[in-house]
């Protein structure tokens, strides 16, 4: 009986050992909660970065050369979601499910004219435009001068000369509603990171 009472006591663990389980199993139940936690924060950031990249700053890459020397194939760019938009603006819109990019040149009302030699004129007035390289009629079957029907704007390219747009009836004029938002921002390559004019 002694026997047994004295390997009872020495199967016992000790205070020390007792206040190390604790410890340990402490710890556990630290980095269970500080895991949770974290995966639960990363988890929110990840849902409201994509509800601002799809709600108000929609991310998209240049396809195609129909921007150059503006936007050059495989760039990265933001742009914000706004609903108007003035002579000038890089605007990101739907096309047959597609996403294209083009500068938008005429306004509702306005009466667009292309002189033989790829000079854009609006109301009457030639474009002063230095973002293009190369100025060029390009694919063109509209009666000119031509008026931007109500709600709609007259959008080209930069690189006149293979861009097809509004200057073509494949294209045409885009609707206010198939617009997605003004291009803002170059993110990438990171070398030409920046604002975009």
């Amino acid at each position: 009986m002694k026997r047994r009472l004295i390997k009872r006591q020495q199967e016992l663990p000790t205070t020390p050992q007792l206040e190390d389980a604790l410890a340990q199993e402490n710890r556990r139940k630290r980095f269970r909660s500080v895991l949770r936690s974290t995966v639960f924060v990363l988890a929110t950031v990840a849902a409201v970065s994509v509800l601002i990249a799809t709600l108000l700053f929609p991310v998209m890459r240049i396809y195609g050369s129909s921007m150059n020397p503006t936007l050059e194939d495989g760039e990265i760019v933001v742009a914000l979601k706004i609903r108007e938009f003035k002579p000038g603006d890089l605007v990101a819109f739907y096309y047959n499910n597609k996403l294209l990019i083009k500068r938008v040149i005429g306004q509702p009302g306005d009466w667009i004219n292309l002189l033989d030699d790829g000079t854009v004129c609006v109301n009457g007035t030639p474009l002063d435009e230095p973002y293009v390289s190369e100025l060029s009629v390009g694919t063109c079957d509209l009666e000119l001068p031509y008026q931007v029907p109500a709600d709609q704007y007259f959008v080209m390219g930069d690189h006149r000369s293979t861009s097809i747009d509004s200057r073509s009836s494949t294209v045409g004029c885009v609707a206010k509603d198939q617009v997605v938002g003004k291009i803002l921002l170059r993110v990438w390559p990171l070398a030409v990171f920046g604002t975009i004019s």
